[in-house]
């Protein structure tokens, strides 16, 4: 993975930013991006893409990436937000602000998917897959991944959402999910405008 990012270090950039998000898919919570700029000759052990490492791996792996990296930032867009301009833009968001929160400008911004961000002024790359290719994405999936987690877990001890199980199950739509939010309907920051939660309000 650095070897596939040190060949835009070879091509002249000398700061090369990993763009990732996380919480596309939920039903409930944020979507969080991170940005992660590392030095060219950076080595992490274990590092890959979030969904391939435990969470205790990831844990351990987002210290030794916040101590290693030249720079880095997480980024939150919020359900009520997501429900406004819709996920794809909400990622947009949440990535774009990853980056202009870097302290370093970057030369070249690495962005995980198949779309490159819209209106901004940053040279930057669509990298299918990217998470599973280059050291920085991946780094930024697993800061974004760990922010995300973490945060679901504290709606987990709120007394207004400790009944959705978000600790477990992080909002996606699990079996345990659907049936709480089946029984007690959707919360604040379930994301209204999102299928099987919009069809719960429609038949109610």
């Amino acid at each position: 993975m650095f070897l596939f990012d040190n060949n835009f270090y070879d091509k002249g950039f000398d700061y090369v930013a990993g763009v990732d998000e996380v919480g596309r898919g939920a039903l409930a919570g944020p979507v969080v991006a991170a940005a992660v700029i590392f030095s060219k000759n950076c080595k992490i052990f274990d590092l890959n893409d979030s969904k391939r490492l435990s969470e205790k791996k990831r844990k351990r792996v987002s210290i030794i990436i916040k101590e290693r990296s030249l720079d880095y930032s997480v980024e939150v867009v919020n359900s009520a937000i997501i429900d406004k301009i819709n996920i794809l833009e909400a990622v947009f968001l949440a990535m774009t602000k990853a980056i202009l929160k870097l302290k370093i400008k970057p030369d070249l911004c690495l962005i995980d998917g198949n779309h490159e961000l819209p209106n901004i002024d940053f040279r930057q790359k669509a990298i299918v897959k990217g998470d599973a290719k280059s050291a920085c994405i991946a780094a930024a999936s697993v800061l974004a991944k760990v922010a995300r987690d973490r945060m679901m877990l504290e709606y987990t001890y709120t007394k207004q959402y400790y009944i959705y199980g978000f600790g477990k199950h992080k909002g996606y739509g699990t079996r345990m999910h659907m049936e709480a939010l089946k029984k007690y309907g959707p919360s604040p920051i379930h994301r209204l405008t999102f299928t099987p939660v919009s069809m719960l309000i429609t038949k109610k």
